[in-house]
C-alpha cells in the first residue's frame, strides 16, 4: 500500500517493553514477528494501514527522520546524539531507563587535576561526547566504537569512555568506575514532522494514545 504507515521500532534493549505498550494503544506485530527464526525486518501488523520494521535504535531515528518511516520509538540518547531537525519527539514513554555516563578505570579517576585540555573518548555517541566536553572547555578526541566500549581504557585505546549505564555491573566488571552523568535516558514516541502535517489525521490520534498511556503510567507510578 502506498499509504502505508511505516512504524520503527529498535532492536536491543528497549524491545521488550515497547511491544507491551504497542499493544496496550492497538498496535500488535503479525505472528511472524515474534518467531526467531524469521529474518524479516518489516512486518505487517493487526492494523491494514501499518507495518512495522525492525531496525538497529541508531537506524530508528534514521527511517524517521528521513520519512522512510512516519513514527517510531527510540531512545533520547540516540535523539541527541544525532539531533535531526525533522525529528519531532512528542512523548516521553516512560520505560528504557538508563543514563548516558563518563567512566575511566578505578584506579584513575579524580587523578588528573586539573583537567586536561584534550582528552580521548571511546564511545558510540561522538556528538554528545564532544559537546560535553566543549562545555566543559575540553576537546575531546572521540574514537568511535559500536560496542565493548569498556575494553578501551585496559588496551590503551582511550583512558575514558563514554557510554550507557543501567546497574554499572559492567563497568565494575571490566575495572571501570562512572564519573559524570551525561543525560538521563528513556524510551521516546518519535513522528516524521513532514509525515505529521500530511497525515494528521492518522499520526494524531496515534500520538494522543501514546501521550495518554504514558501519563497513565506515571499516576500509576
Amino acid at each position: 500500500m502506498a499509504d502505508t504507515l511505516i512504524f520503527a521500532i529498535p532492536k536491543g534493549r528497549i524491545l521488550d517493553d515497547a511491544l507491551p505498550v504497542l499493544a496496550r494503544v492497538g498496535i500488535e506485530p503479525a505472528a511472524e514477528f515474534h518467531d526467531p527464526k524469521n529474518r524479516s525486518l518489516r512486518f505487517g501488523t493487526n492494523r491494514a494501514d501499518m507495518d512495522i520494521i525492525r531496525v538497529r535504535a541508531f537506524d530508528v531515528a534514521t527511517f524517521v527522520a528521513h520519512g522512510a518511516a512516519q513514527i517510531g520509538i527510540v531512545g533520547s540518547d540516540v535523539i541527541d546524539e544525532f539531533d535531526y531537525s525533522d525529528l519531532y519527539a512528542p512523548v516521553d514513554l516512560n520505560f528504557g531507563h538508563c543514563r548516558l555516563s563518563v567512566a575511566e578505570p578505578v584506579d584513575e579517576a579524580g587523578e588528573r587535576q586539573p583537567r586536561p585540555s584534550h582528552i580521548r573518548v571511546a564511545t558510540k555517541y561522538p556528538n554528545i561526547t564532544r559537546r560535553h566536553f566543549e562545555r566543559q572547555g575540553v576537546q575531546a578526541e572521540c574514537v568511535k566504537l559500536n560496542g565493548a566500549m569498556e575494553l578501551a581504557p585496559s588496551l590503551g585505546l582511550a583512558r575514558q569512555i563514554v557510554d550507557l549505564v543501567e546497574s554499572g555491573r559492567t563497568l565494575k566488571d571490566n575495572g571501570l568506575v562512572e564519573t559524570e552523568v551525561i543525560t538521563q535516558v528513556s524510551a521516546r514516541l518519535i513522528v516524521n514532522r513532514a509525515a505529521l502535517k500530511k497525515d494528521h489525521a492518522r499520526l494524531g490520534p496515534l500520538m494522543s494514545a501514546f501521550r495518554d498511556l504514558a501519563a497513565e503510567q506515571r499516576q500509576a507510578a
